[in-house]
């Protein structure tokens, strides 16, 4: 079995190396160069779920120096005023009474997380042949009589396997094609979102609490939100063999309804999108303030979310899809690139059958499709709801969120059925 993997993001490098690790034939198929520069440098929050999906799917070897590189983000998510005043906190090792290093979330910067993923699928000067093929943008597919498909190329290269795999982020094209009436649908939510750099000064200067890892959700009284959290995350260098570094930075992300803003948001300059945001956030806390107005202008930018619908069944064949390029979602339940993560095990898992000749190709993407909805549908449900919920218009419901935040806080059962455990 020969599988073809359209897109080298996280979820489908997961997959490659969960394949070689199980003997099947893969080739990954990524647009950019190989030191391409447009790669998101923010980190991504792995949660239990994630970990143990990367733990399944990569080498003993390399799962080892993920766990050692990625930062220990707690098990926190904490609800504040905009003046800071805790409304409540959901703790998920008191919450579930597990240990804390069954439940917490490592952080991880995504660049060195890809170069993790990379190990041992690029090509090298001894092999002279990698798992990753670089520089081909992906342009179209054509199922074969004899039920292998042929995935076709920008630079007129072509490839033929017996699984197509679309791993080509939220745009996709192989989604596109495949599943051409699927479309995201807009949240009519934006957020401005940027990075405040932490030294040893400014960190004495802030709370613990917004330094600690945790979650923090600013729940402002109607119209708006914020996010903030901060990365500790340990950094290498490939030509400093055994070097490492620490980058500490915290992320904010302000959030409100699209309509709210003005129509060519857009198109704001960094310095302009500062200034909206402190305009709208006068009567913060003032630390607050400050990682907005001292942040990393090249960092700032507006984001639009968007989101996909509700996955219905459709018949399954040989291509599939993957991460982002099936169920794209808002931020706002941190689950994106989990989910990823838990689809390239759920999905090397059910070929290892195929390997196994316990099931046939389509039947194991078939239940690949069927797990996958399932668990995808919850959390794009979730962020899409979290989304609105935030940047509601209604001063009365935010009044009555705020609280009943207060109110679980100060009694554990209510705490309970409001932050009941998380399955995503």
């Amino acid at each position: 079995m020969h599988v073809l993997i359209i897109g080298g993001g996280i979820g489908g490098l997961c997959l490659a190396q969960g394949l070689v690790k199980t003997g099947i034939d893969v080739s990954v198929y990524e647009r950019n160069a190989e030191t391409s520069e447009t790669l998101a440098g923010y980190g991504i929050h792995l949660t239990p779920l994630g970990m143990k999906a990367l733990r399944a799917c990569l080498p003993e070897t390399t799962f080892a120096q993920l766990d050692a590189l990625a930062g220990h983000a707690g098990a926190t998510l904490r609800f504040s005023d905009e003046h800071l005043h805790l409304l409540a906190e959901r703790d998920d090792a008191q919450l579930t009474g597990k240990p804390l290093a069954q439940v917490e979330r490592r952080d991880v910067d995504r660049i060195e997380f890809r170069k993790l993923l990379l190990q041992g699928l690029s090509q090298t000067s001894s092999t002279k042949k990698g798992v990753v093929h670089w520089n081909k943008p992906f342009t179209h597919y054509e199922q074969l009589p004899d039920g292998q498909v042929r995935a076709f190329f920008a630079d007129g290269s072509q490839a033929t396997g017996d699984l197509l795999v679309g791993a080509d982020a939220s745009n996709s094209r192989v989604r596109k094609q495949y599943l051409p009436s699927l479309e995201r649908v807009d949240t009519g939510v934006l957020n401005i979102a940027g990075r405040y750099m932490l030294t040893p000064e400014r960190e004495a200067a802030l709370p613990a609490t917004l330094i600690d890892g945790s979650i923090n959700n600013i729940v402002a009284p109607a119209r708006q939100w914020m996010f903030v959290a901060a990365w500790h995350t340990p950094t290498t260098e490939p030509d400093k063999p055994g070097f490492h570094s620490t980058q500490k930075y915290l992320v904010w992300a302000y959030v409100a309804q699209r309509h709210s803003y003005p129509t060519n948001i857009e198109q704001f300059e960094p310095e302009q999108l500062r200034d909206l945001v402190l305009a709208r956030t006068t009567d913060w806390h003032a630390d607050l303030r400050v990682i907005v107005s001292e942040g990393d202008l090249a960092t700032l930018r507006p984001i639009p979310f968007k989101s996909m619908p509700h996955l219905d069944p459709w018949p399954p064949s040989p291509v599939t899809l993957l991460g982002d390029a099936i169920h794209n979602m808002t931020p706002m339940a941190g689950a994106g690139a989990n989910t990823a993560l838990l689809d390239a095990q759920t999905l090397c898992q059910c070929l290892g059958e195929v390997q196994a000749e316990q099931r046939t190709l389509v039947k194991a993407v078939g239940e690949y499709e069927r797990q996958m909805r399932a668990y995808a549908n919850q959390a794009v449900g979730l962020s899409f709801s979290n989304a609105q919920h935030a940047a509601s218009d209604g001063p009365w419901k935010r009044g009555t969120f705020r609280t009943l935040l207060r109110l679980a806080q100060a009694l554990p059962p209510v705490k309970r059925l409001l932050f009941p455990e998380s399955t995503v």
